[in-house]
């Protein structure tokens, strides 16, 4: 080999190798499990709410964003640094702690589609989001009770609230409800939900709300999680989104007393961090 043929032959082997930096992150997205999975992360966001759900085929959706921009750290964790797109974006309610990281997101990520509420918070965090959601000219949807999200291929996620006009209401009453279903596996997503509206859901849809796993309504507050709802949800498991040691008491014992009598597994973001869910459309585990 000439003193030329070796200098091409090691400038295309850079450029190959180059290549495959470039372009091996499409083909790792989505579970790392390995099996043909739903996976659900329950993000370590201090004091409030984030979810990110990634569908067997990698198409992703994230439910609420902390409060601040410290969501990008954990989202960075779980998709990888090449990784620029979330498909969906949800804000179950204009409350800070739940979508005042949302408007970073919006400018480090491509989202195509966005779902919202009515309901209205004159707050800085939710002009921000506001307009980092027309800067992305995203699809912007109105959330309303019946309407079901295809993620992917696999996953349908069901709208099970609000219902109605909640331009007005309480921001904890005008939650999103997601109901995240893969197979015969299922997650409760229910924001802030308080009680009241929890029992609505339950004279609705009774056992049709059965989920392996819950979110705590309103991050374990004594405001939610009655025991009628857990009797109808009947979850395996339970999360606590919450900051450790937060000013609000969250998770309150009256509520934890609850779901320990029913035997019901418990994690916590702000004593065990991030924490992922694994389906494999039959049963769920914690990866």
């Amino acid at each position: 080999m000439t003193a030329f043929e070796r200098t091409r032959f090691f400038i295309l082997s850079f450029f190959i190798v180059c290549s495959l930096v470039i372009w091996a992150p499409q083909f790792s997205k989505g579970s790392s499990s390995d099996c043909w999975c739903l996976e659900v992360s329950f993000l370590d966001v201090g004091q409030g709410d984030s979810i990110l759900i990634t569908a067997p085929d990698g198409t992703q959706m994230l439910v609420d964003a902390g409060a601040d921009a410290g969501v990008l750290r954990e989202l960075h964790k779980q998709m990888g640094f090449f990784d620029r797109e979330i498909d969906v974006a949800v804000a179950t309610h204009p409350d800070l702690d739940h979508i005042g990281g949302l408007s970073d997101v919006f400018y480090r990520y491509d989202i195509d589609a966005f779902v919202g509420t009515t309901n209205l918070n004159e707050t800085k965090a939710a002009a921000a989001l506001e307009s980092a959601v027309a800067n992305e000219r995203s699809t912007y949807v109105y959330a309303e009770a019946g309407q079901v999200i295809a993620l992917g291929r696999d996953v349908s996620v069901q709208v099970l609230a609000p219902s109605g006009d909640e331009t007005d209401w309480p921001s904890n009453n005008a939650s999103i409800v997601l109901r995240v279903v893969y197979g015969d596996t299922a997650f409760m997503l229910t924001g802030d939900l308080p009680k009241e509206i929890e029992d609505h859901l339950v004279s609705l849809y009774g056992a049709q709300l059965e989920s392996d796993v819950l979110k705590l309504g309103h991050h374990g507050s004594k405001t939610s999680t009655s025991d009628e709802w857990l009797g109808v949800v009947q979850p395996r498991f339970a999360v606590v989104s919450a900051g450790i040691d937060n000013t609000y008491g969250h998770p309150h014992q009256e509520v934890m007393q609850r779901v320990f009598a029913r035997n019901i597994a418990v994690s916590h973001t702000g004593t065990d961090g991030t924490i992922t869910f694994v389906s494999d459309g039959e049963t769920v585990w914690v990866k």
